[in-house]
């Protein structure tokens, strides 16, 4: 088979969905695509857009903007009509469910060239849009706790999460996530896109919003619970309302030596699971679980682990039970910070934790082996990418 190679991934930064504060809230999904289209085909001249075999964009919500962003986005970016899309769907997995289908198609032959991505808008396109679960899911779970925050809060129950715990996550994320922006160690991945202050003025914003400068563990201390009247999860420690776009070009190894595109990780295998949707923050275990398994390795072999924190809880859970990190600061997991402090555009997070992780393994840890890039989603999705150092 052949082998499929990160040539590049870029990303916008991510923006508050706020209709007053957000910086991007005058933009458009398919604008903020665009941006990152345009930034890797500019950052890798040797590739023309109407070389690539295909596009995946994966988007939880595919409704309003994002009703087949895929497409629209392509086509009003001015991109070739001759190149096909595809717009996937796995909840909060689906940016990775997008790398994972074009690196298949890569690995059998059937293109050389793809652009993988992953979008959300969740100012314009709300959570939930358009959306209507069948009634038969009601005689098979308690509908009131298939919410995420209401997952969250089973999930700390069942594992013993301390509030403590989960705050003192939060605040190394927000710690971590700070300190790689103003060392300019997101530079190599994120674009510049023109966005709005909140007097109306416009910038270019290189920065995510969300980071908090002065966070504080006293005074996330004394927040109230988000989804429970006596529960542990709070706002300070559950990902905001987000949004951003993300791509990445992968290609084979073969056509990216043909071209002179240098390169740094190869896909080594990818592993969608299902878990139960009340505790749908738990699908990391088994995702990863099957992965190692898959190919014949521990959790202790994995050098650089990147986990979408969707909640505190859930990343606690996961990276407890799988044995890869136990207590903080973290020592191979999330070292450029997570969703907590850098914000969880659903459908994009996916892609964006291979983007951060292969910016990782460049610069941060360059004799760092294998890489993990696992993430949870809505309704019990779980999914799990590990990645080799070429040597």
């Amino acid at each position: 088979m052949n082998e499929c190679v990160i040539v590049d991934g870029v990303r916008t930064p991510n923006g508050r969905a706020h209709k007053d504060k957000g910086w991007f809230r005058n933009k458009r999904p398919d604008e903020l695509l665009t941006a990152v289209y345009d930034a890797l085909f500019d950052r890798n001249r040797e590739v023309k857009p109407e070389d690539v075999e295909a596009v995946f964009v994966g988007t939880a919500n595919q409704s309003g903007m994002q009703s087949d962003i895929a497409r629209y986005a392509w086509l009003a970016g001015g991109f070739p009509e001759s190149v096909a899309t595809n717009c996937i769907c796995q909840q909060c997995p689906s940016g990775m469910a997008a790398i994972e289908h074009a690196a298949r198609a890569i690995m059998c032959g059937e293109g050389d060239i793809y652009i993988a991505a992953g979008c959300e808008d969740m100012l314009n396109v709300p959570m939930g849009t358009a959306r209507e679960l069948p009634p038969r899911l009601a005689q098979r779970y308690n509908v009131m706790e298939l919410p995420m925050g209401m997952t969250a809060e089973k999930v700390a129950a069942k594992w013993n999460i301390s509030r403590e715990d989960m705050e003192k996550m939060a605040f190394y994320s927000h710690k971590r996530a700070a300190a790689a922006r103003d060392a300019d160690k997101f530079k190599k991945e994120i674009v510049p896109v023109e966005g709005h202050k909140e007097d109306g003025t416009t910038f270019m914003v290189n920065q995510d919003q969300w980071i908090r400068e002065n966070v504080s563990l006293e005074e996330m201390a004394k927040m109230q619970p988000a989804f429970k009247p006596d529960g542990v999860v709070t706002a300070a420690v559950s990902s905001p309302l987000t949004t951003g776009a993300c791509a990445l070009l992968l290609m084979s190894r073969e056509k990216a030596d043909e071209l002179g595109c240098s390169y740094h990780l190869k896909y080594v295998a990818g592993v969608m699971a299902g878990c139960d949707p009340t505790m749908m923050g738990i699908g990391p275990i088994y995702a990863v679980r099957r992965l190692l398994d898959r190919v014949g390795m521990s959790a202790d072999e994995i050098d650089v682990v990147e986990i979408n924190e969707a909640f505190a809880s859930q990343s606690l859970a996961c990276l407890r039970e799988l044995g890869l990190e136990t207590d903080m600061p973290f020592k191979k997991t999330n070292l450029f910070g997570g969703a907590l402090a850098l914000g969880h555009p659903l459908g994009e997070s996916g892609a964006r934790i291979v983007i951060t992780l292969n910016n990782i393994m460049q610069t941060e840890k360059p004799d760092a082996r294998y890489g993990l890039a696992t993430l949870c989603g809505g309704l019990g999705n779980g999914n799990a990418t590990l990645w080799e150092r070429i040597r």
